[in-house]
């Protein structure tokens, strides 16, 4: 009797702590003329607005730092021109390449400094050494860098308070760009793992990054002038626009970020299309939505999953989401939210939904595996990949960036590869299978079965299992309660 009154006083305060939030989001890109974000009719495959769709360019998908980090250390060599970077950190001393030659960040953009133009943006850190990076620690990182080189490295601190700069991108020439995940960095976890994911006695990672060619690519570069033009007072070249591409394995491709108001002069406004283009695809979801995510927090996007689940827009439809074990701070990480999908799944009778984490797993023994990658495929005819998280500060607070495509068959072979890595399948007994049966025979199976086993004591048998789901929601929401004290 008393735990059925706790849960029913826990989730009125959850609701309406999850309301006053949503209520101040749409109130916040009213005032700011971005109404469409937030347009609870609208249905769409790309966001409204410039930049807009870029038919002909080549998209390819990276999985994991091992594929991603040795593609960006080929596509560098090749610089012709100029090389430009923005990230949330950068450790000069990061090994993109290991073994018995490892290359070296700081090494390799000092030697292409010295016959290309070489700019490094990044986050210029917390301001208050409670978090980390510092402002302290990043500023000595980029004396690093920049020490007996030509490198140029700029530090930029026009975050809003507590929310920061958390893009990541490489551009080559304005010719080639990497859009993702993957910081260059061993700061808080090393980026550099294969999808296999091995047991190695340390937090292992797992991300996903972007290679873009086409006209898409002019998008990242405009950005990034943009970015550097405010900080530094250096206008750069306006970037050419590359001429689409032609035949086969093309892509119509968007280029969407997150920008705050009042932060740069160009964008006085702000921009938040990550946030409209999450909405407007998983408002038009049928059978399938499929999310790799640090973070499951925004309450826009968690309602619009709910009245899914309470109102199947298909008998089939599923709802599958990956999430990490632990937040940066060792705790449950998803503030209620996996409850809030879990009763509205019960709801309409359950088994549509299924939260799941993964770990690294070798000979029995399971080290923390942490899922830094996002990513959103919808009914395998649309997909997302870039560096922005599903909360507050990523679609309204911190400077993200995405790439969004309608490619059909590169949504669909994304999730197939992600799906055999995680279900610890080959890649043929995956490709071609319907999704559904997937989540229903492999996934809710194995998921539950290793929750059960961690849960009664005994060793792993896989490494994917079961997110509890056990958080309260009113104890787990002083995020978004501090997050709405952000947003005033």
């Amino acid at each position: 009797m008393a735990g059925a009154l706790l849960k029913r006083i826990d989730a009125r305060v959850g609701d309406a702590v999850e309301g006053l939030l949503r209520h101040h989001h749409d109130r916040r890109l009213r005032r700011l003329g971005h109404h469409e974000a937030l347009d609870r009719d609208a249905v769409a495959a790309f966001a409204a607005g410039d930049p807009p769709p870029r038919p002909g360019c080549r998209l390819q998908v990276l999985v994991d730092g091992a594929e991603a980090l040795p593609a960006m250390v080929d596509a560098l060599r090749a610089a012709r021109s100029h090389v430009h970077i923005t990230g949330w950190h950068l450790d000069p001393a990061f090994e993109m390449v290991k073994g018995d030659e490892p290359v070296v960040v700081g090494r390799l953009l000092a030697e292409l400094a010295e016959r290309v133009d070489v700019r490094v943006m990044v986050w210029a850190g917390a301001p208050v050494p409670l978090f980390h990076p510092t402002r302290k620690e990043v500023e000595a990182d980029v004396r690093r860098l920049v020490r007996d080189t030509r490198i140029q490295a700029q530090r930029d601190p026009r975050e809003h308070p507590v929310h920061c700069h958390h893009e990541k991108t490489i551009l080559v020439d304005d010719e080639v760009a990497f859009v993702g995940g993957v910081d260059l960095t061993g700061f808080a976890g090393d980026r550099f793992d294969t999808s296999g994911h091995p047991a190695r006695r340390q937090l292992g990672w797992h991300d996903v990054a972007t290679r873009l060619e086409g006209p898409a690519v002019a998008d990242v570069a405009a950005h990034f002038r943009m970015r550097w033009h405010e900080v530094t007072g250096e206008l750069l070249p306006k970037p050419a626009m590359p001429a689409p591409l032609q035949g086969p394995g093309t892509s119509t491709v968007q280029v969407v970020r997150t920008v705050a108001e009042d932060m740069y002069d160009a964008l006085p406004h702000g921009d938040f299309r990550i946030l409209e283009a999450y909405l407007k695809a998983l408002r038009g979801a049928r059978r399938l939505v499929y999310l790799e995510n640090q973070f499951l927090w925004s309450p826009e996007v968690v309602a619009v999953l709910a009245d899914k689940l309470r109102r199947p827009p298909d008998p089939a439809f599923r709802l599958v989401v990956l999430l990490p074990g632990r937040a940066n701070n060792g705790q449950e990480d998803t503030k209620g939210q996996v409850a809030l999908l879990a009763d509205a799944d019960a709801d309409g009778g359950g088994g549509r939904f299924l939260a799941a984490t993964v770990r690294s797993l070798s000979e029995g023994r399971a080290d923390p595996l942490y899922v830094h990658a996002k990513v959103g495929v919808v009914d395998d005819r649309w997909l997302t990949v870039g560096s922005a998280n599903l909360n507050s500060h990523s679609l309204l607070n911190d400077t993200e960036m995405n790439v969004v495509t309608d490619d059909a068959e590169l949504a669909r072979a994304t999730r197939e590869r992600l799906w055999a890595e995680h279900l610890g399948l080959p890649l043929g007994e995956v490709r071609g299978a319907d999704p559904v049966e997937l989540v229903d025979r492999r996934w809710l199976p194995i998921a539950r079965e290793q929750l059960e086993r961690r849960e009664s004591g005994r060793p792993p048998t896989h490494r994917l299992i079961g997110l509890p789901g056990v958080s309260r929601r009113s104890m787990r929401l002083l995020g978004p309660l501090q997050e709405l004290v952000d947003d005033t």
